[in-house]
């Protein structure tokens, strides 16, 4: 009975230690992955990493997709992922190579386009763009390509709009996070090019009442 006992613990041992080593297999290789792009001084992917990821990966490293990667890693810099950052990401997408993570960018996007998750992408991006600490506004050639970027896809029209008149306008120079997620807001709620349920007494950002404004102006 004992031998038996014995037998069975060591059987169970074994078994419980397949998946570990199998998961530090594939940390190794993510690992792997990461050290191919990394500074070595600094010991993370700077700009120029990114950049040489991006040309393997096929995309232009202003494609939305690099924004959807770093948001699922949570990166906290703009232009530099550090080893965990990529670990934490690079293990949800099941991504220890090139062509894996390729594969992997179609369910990145669906995960990010879900209304769950995209209003959390949409306000990260914001704070993404923060390139300096304590910064809480973002100038307004940055904020226009940050609303094509990822707005761009699903309300062409306001964002063309939009663009064109902070690119027009001389009373803001720079965006804060409550005129930033304003513009989501509208895009959402407000019946477009109509504008006929906009009400500039329900509390929206200055800038938006001025935005509505200047289409009704302009409305050919």
């Amino acid at each position: 009975m004992r031998r038996a006992s014995k037998k069975s613990s060591s059987s169970a041992a074994t078994a419980s230690a397949g998946p570990t080593k199998a998961v530090s297999k594939e940390v190794e290789r993510i690992d792997q992955f990461f050290y191919t792009y990394a500074d070595k001084s600094s010991g993370m992917i700077d700009p120029e990493g990114i950049e040489t990821l991006c040309s393997h990966l096929e995309v232009p490293h202003t494609d939305v997709r690099i924004l959807m990667l770093a948001w699922k890693m949570g990166c906290e810099k703009q232009g530099y992922f550090t080893l965990d950052e990529w670990r934490t990401g690079l293990k949800a997408l099941r991504a220890d190579s090139i062509s894996k993570l390729k594969k992997a960018f179609p369910e990145l996007v669906q995960e990010v386009t879900r209304p769950t998750n995209f209003q959390d992408f949409y306000t990260y991006a914001f704070r993404y763009c923060l390139t300096e600490d304590k910064k809480k506004c973002i100038e307004i050639p940055v904020a226009c390509e940050l609303l094509n970027l990822v707005l761009g896809l699903q309300f062409r029209p306001q964002v063309d709009k939009l663009n064109n008149y902070l690119k027009y306008q001389n009373d803001y120079k720079v965006i804060n996070m409550d005129q930033w997620m304003g513009f989501i807001r509208f895009c959402n709620e407000i019946n477009f090019p109509s504008l006929d349920n906009y009400d500039s007494d329900l509390a929206w950002p200055l800038i938006l009442d001025n935005f509505v404004e200047w289409l009704r102006e302009n409305k050919s």
